[in-house]
């Protein structure tokens, strides 16, 4: 694993261990960071270009853990110790390639359990992990464990309840079999900063923005000595949601975790480097990872360009990769 630097109290310290825990303080550590169809892109293995595609054709020779183009669905694993000592696990969003990250990132982390889930929205690479959680929950043939608390909107509640009903019922109907699902305590959250509820211990403050303008999706604002956002799926900031967030408006973010699909132009439903380095521009936070990456991005070659560009503009950026371990003071 490349070196990591930890954020303690907004000073950038040191490097992280090579797996496992270093020290007993918080950390976030970067399940996933790629798009919805993750990389590498089927299609470039399956009808590969000439000259093949190199990000992706990396896959067929680098191991994943080795290779940090080798992205999966964006999802963050925050490993909170409150200042009693307490640690609790809580995950941002379990989409499509849940499994795989639990098996190749909880077991290098040493993750034991998760004890919370906050989601940002409904679609297929934020929720599909959903029925993969009763692989981390204890063994019970009859369901008689304590649910794994999980943080939603109402929108996103709806449509869960019709893509897997079976999560979301509460007893079971007349003469219907017991089958071992997923147990998940649905928790409503309103859509709003103003809002702020408390998973596992620590304090999320939704933050509304846009992705696509039909549709409004939330990234979240956590930390109290650290001040951290994590906005995943965003194409605009509604000026409320990025006055919360800017050094201009309500104070400065020690981490902003941010989407970045495409390398050029843009799109209409994520923000593309142009406007995610706009956006960062504007925004002022310490230190900037990016999430969310086509197979457009080679991480090592990409990261120079950013080293550049954070010299110049004096904000630190750069690409996250799977695997990724941030300590943090929160």
């Amino acid at each position: 694993m490349e070196n990591q630097n930890p954020l303690q109290n907004g000073a950038l310290e040191g490097a992280a261990g090579n797996g496992g825990r270093s020290g007993d303080g918080s950390a976030l550590i970067f399940l996933g960071t790629g798009c919805s169809s993750a990389v590498p892109n089927a299609m470039c293995l399956i009808q590969p270009s000439d000259p093949p595609c190199q990000v992706c054709s990396q896959s067929l020779s680098i191991p994943p853990d080795r290779n940090p183009n080798y992205r999966c669905n964006t999802s963050l694993l925050i490993d909170y110790c409150s200042s009693d000592g307490i640690r609790n696990y809580i995950i941002i969003d379990v989409g499509k390639t849940f499994r795989e990250q639990v098996l190749r990132w909880f077991t290098f982390h040493k993750i034991p359990r998760v004890d919370s889930i906050v989601l940002t929205h409904e679609h297929a690479d934020a929720i599909l992990g959903l029925d993969d959680i009763r692989a981390i929950q204890p063994h019970s043939p009859t369901n008689d464990i304590d649910p794994t608390a999980i943080y939603l909107t109402r929108h996103s509640m709806d449509s869960i309840a019709t893509k897997f009903p079976y999560l979301v019922q509460k007893k079971l109907r007349e003469g219907q079999e017991v089958r071992r699902v997923a147990q998940l305590d649905w928790k409503i959250i309103e859509e709003h900063y103003d809002k702020p509820f408390v998973a596992s211990g620590l304090k999320f403050f939704p933050l509304p923005v846009m992705h696509g303008e039909d549709y409004l999706c939330l990234g979240y604002l956590f930390g109290e000595k650290c001040k951290v956002a994590y906005i995943s799926d965003v194409s605009r900031f509604p000026s409320n949601t990025e006055y919360v967030i800017s050094k201009n408006g309500a104070g400065q973010l020690d981490l902003l975790i941010l989407d970045c699909l495409y390398k050029k132009g843009s799109f209409n439903v994520h923000l593309c480097l142009p406007q995610t380095l706009e956006a960062i521009k504007r925004i002022c936070p310490k230190r900037a990872l990016l999430i969310g990456m086509t197979h457009e991005f080679d991480h090592h070659k990409d990261n120079e360009f950013l080293m550049e560009w954070s010299e110049r503009e004096g904000i630190h950026v750069q690409l996250a990769r799977d695997g990724l371990r941030v300590p943090i003071d929160l």
